[in-house]
């Protein structure tokens, strides 16, 4: 599998296609969850190569059914992955890994093996970070702007409910997000 040039694929894709009104599903969360899911996968102990390979591609190609459509993307990313991936020598059983992955993120999420664990807990990595507040609003944003939500009050409850649902997969991000996850969500319920 020629994971460099099918990165380079779908960078190049992005960057064209994506809407401009992803503010939070743009370019810059592919290349965050991806960093994330690398930094994560040496905390969880995998080292193979293969695996390393399957989940950068994973992470990269995760949301590109945004592309395309904004429900069901990930089904949509499967659908693109099983087309393009062919192309670059990724042979049928690393091609449903890769889908696993992306299937594995979809909310509420399911994984199913280690490496779906690890690209879940990626994907929800902001949640117990620093940073948390300006990525929540650019989602807020991109949510409003398609009329999923209507105004900050709402948007607070359903940050509410979906931190009180969430729960990180991994012993890594666990110990490293989740702490932060939970103050994050008390300042929200005080704010509602």
């Amino acid at each position: 599998m020629n994971v460099e040039k099918a990165e380079e694929y779908i960078i190049g894709q992005l960057g064209l296609r994506l809407s401009e009104t992803l503010y939070y599903h743009g370019l810059h969360h592919v290349e965050d969850v991806t960093q994330a899911a690398l930094n994560l996968a040496g905390q969880e102990g995998i080292t193979d190569e293969q695996s390393i390979k399957l989940l950068r591609t994973a992470a990269l190609y995760h949301d590109c059914g945004f592309m395309n459509t904004y429900q069901n993307h990930e089904e949509e990313g499967c659908r693109i992955v099983r087309e393009i991936l062919p192309d670059f020598r990724f042979t049928e059983a690393e091609i449903a890994s890769v889908c696993g992955m992306i299937m594995a993120t979809k909310i509420p999420q399911n994984p199913q093996n280690h490496l779906e664990q690890i690209i879940c807990d990626a994907d929800l990595d902001y949640l117990g970070r620093d940073d948390f507040e300006p990525i929540a609003e650019t989602l807020f944003q991109e949510l409003k702007v398609r009329q999923i939500v209507a105004d900050h009050e709402s948007w607070n409850q359903i940050q509410v409910k979906f931190l009180t649902a969430h729960h990180y997969w991994t012993q890594s991000a666990t110990r490293q997000r989740a702490p932060k996850k939970a103050i994050h969500l008390q300042n929200l319920i005080k704010s509602i």
